[in-house]
């Protein structure tokens, strides 16, 4: 009977007051093919794309926001890396007659950092990340040196330069240098949390001249501000610059709700499933963050892997693919073929026993291709 009404209970949260969940019209217009067929690799089939859940705690995104959502118009309307204009800030070469962002920037990169040691497992293979990212947005992702952190106070961690970083004008690099990142350190656990202003300023310091963004991604816990338990990262949209944890991505650790250093290993599993799970949420966290980076928002419209997260349950039950409205968004700004990049994807998936994945994926091309 508890289990019964707590299930109940569950299924009664309510949308944020305000939000109402996008009618089928509502999420052809976001497409931009209201009037109109959409071409099959933006049709929705069926048993593809769900509606977007009902909220089934108080914390999640959609009990907590109200957003209107951004539909491919709007995503056209908006997007800076869209612009004749060259954005702010970027020295590389501009082409104002470029349909997309590799014609308006043919040097572009995303660029990764390791924020500290990935060769300790269950860290996720970094070259996957890569590799995922590479796949998934259809445009060069590249790796900087990986950076080394020393504690060199008892609120403070040292960023060691690598010789081979970038080059920076001399006055940028003394003062990256001269700013160590904050952290905060439970002296009886021993678990650190870094600052992710701290990390955000030095990443300033080393963007390349031919990034369209910088993303560090880290091992080390995370947080803002001293209430917060963590942060899963930040982004300084502006600057193109962010910084990513995957510390709490582990399926064999639990957190209290209470206390940001109390975390303790709540069960056992085989390494290979361990770091199957964790390069999946790894995964998508990337993607996810790196396309708000290039000017996607939440998503409402269907259940996708651009839709808010409010906690990590609601994280780790998202999809890992894009609805139509964002795949649409993307396939625009890169200027990739659907379903060349689809079947990439599938290789991935196939290669790192995301099945899941991969068959959600060999589905939507068989849709695609018509094949039984």
């Amino acid at each position: 009977m508890k289990k019964k009404a707590r299930k109940k209970e569950e299924a009664s949260i309510p949308f944020v007051r305000g939000f109402r969940r996008p009618t089928p019209l509502k999420c052809a217009r976001a497409l931009g093919y209201e009037k109109e067929t959409p071409p099959k690799e933006y049709d929705v089939g069926e048993n593809f794309f769900r509606p977007i859940p009902d909220p089934k705690s108080i914390d999640d995104w959609l009990a907590q926001y109200n957003e209107e959502g951004q539909t491919y118009d709007d995503f056209l309307d908006e997007n800076p890396w869209l612009s004749s204009r060259k954005r702010r800030g970027l020295k590389q070469k501009f082409n104002s007659a470029g349909k997309t962002i590799r014609e308006t920037f043919p040097e572009g990169k995303i660029y990764l950092l390791p924020l500290g040691d990935f060769s300790v497992e269950p860290s996720p293979r970094f070259d996957l990340l890569i590799d995922y990212a590479e796949k998934f947005f259809q445009i060069p992702v590249r790796s900087l040196p990986a950076v080394e952190l020393k504690q060199s106070g008892a609120n403070a961690y040292r960023w060691v330069d690598d010789d081979e970083q970038p080059p920076l004008a001399k006055k940028r690099r003394q003062s990256a240098r001269l700013q160590d990142v904050q952290c905060r350190i439970d002296k009886n656990s021993g678990h650190v949390q870094l600052n992710v202003d701290g990390v955000l300023k030095k990443l300033k310091g080393i963007l390349p001249k031919d990034a369209l963004c910088l993303i560090a991604l880290t091992m080390f816990d995370l947080y803002d501000d001293e209430p917060d338990l963590f942060v899963a990262g930040m982004a300084g949209g502006l600057s193109r610059v962010a910084v990513f944890s995957f510390h709490r991505y582990d399926p064999t650790l639990a957190f209290s709700s209470e206390f940001w250093y109390d975390l303790w290993q709540e069960k056992r599993m085989p390494m290979k499933e361990r770091k199957r799970l964790i390069l999946q949420r790894s995964c998508k966290l990337l993607v996810h963050e790196a396309a708000h980076l290039l000017g996607v928002d939440h998503c409402i419209f269907y259940d996708c892997c651009m839709n808010g997260s409010g906690h990590l349950d609601e994280d780790f039950q998202q999809s890992m693919h894009l609805c139509p409205v964002d795949l649409r968004k993307l396939a625009h700004l890169c200027g990739f073929d659907v379903v060349q990049r689809y079947e990439e994807l599938l290789l991935f998936f196939d290669r790192n026993r995301l099945a899941d994945e991969a068959t959600w994926v060999r589905r939507r091309l068989a849709f695609l291709n018509d094949t039984p």
